[in-house]
């Protein structure tokens, strides 16, 4: 009896959980009610207060999980001694845009919901200091291609590098294709925007240096 109310209150979490970032993800984290996100598990106003706090409860017990896993791969392929600093960050990419496109539904909602400043130092939520941790990984592998200090120029570049994700993501986050077809067919454009950003950022590097 035990067992099955256990069970019963797991699969009720979950399914309020996926009502959440359904809701989440249609209207905007905060255009939604806990009402509204009842309604659309099915259950009572006040059975969803039995499992999360409120919304801010609901965000963070929906995107801890994935971005944990992510935040472990990418810390794995950083500490690969085998790979160069490019081959690095394009796998930390790959990876990066890999997730994206496998959550596309969801994923603005993981990276960006209640999000604050990468360079802000102390965040309060423990999902912003997880956020922070996982942009920081970034950030090293861009700085170790680039061979720069971590200074305010490299927090600029990997500003700019993760723009240039986030539009490779908007341009491909509605296609039909599996996760897996997708990055099949278009890993190698990846691999080059990759190439010819550090290409740029080390020109500039380069530019700046000869003004001085």
């Amino acid at each position: 009896m035990v067992n099955k109310h256990k069970q019963r209150s797991k699969e009720t979490r979950k399914i309020i959980l996926t009502a959440a970032g359904k809701l989440f993800a249609s209207k905007g984290y905060d255009a939604v009610t806990m009402r509204e996100i009842a309604k659309e598990a099915n259950c009572s106003h006040t059975t969803i207060y039995l499992y999360f706090k409120d919304k801010q409860s609901l965000l963070h017990h929906l995107s801890m999980p994935p971005l944990l896993e992510l935040h472990d791969k990418l810390k794995e392929i950083a500490m690969m001694d085998s790979f160069s600093p490019e081959e690095k960050l394009k796998e930390i990419s790959r990876e990066f845009i890999y997730f994206c496109l496998y959550h596309k539904n969801i994923y603005r909602v993981l990276i960006n919901e209640k999000s604050l400043k990468v360079d802000e130092t102390e965040p309060e939520s423990e999902l912003n200091r997880l956020r922070v941790k996982l942009f920081a990984i970034l950030r090293q592998a861009i700085g170790q291609c680039l061979s720069i200090p971590d200074n305010d120029e490299l927090l600029a570049y990997s500003r700019i590098f993760f723009y240039n994700l986030y539009g490779v993501l908007s341009t491909y986050s509605y296609q039909h294709e599996s996760t897996d077809a997708l990055m099949a067919r278009l890993s190698p454009t990846f691999e080059l925007a990759v190439s010819v950003l550090i290409l740029g950022f080390k020109e500039k590097i380069k530019e700046n240096e000869e003004k001085q």
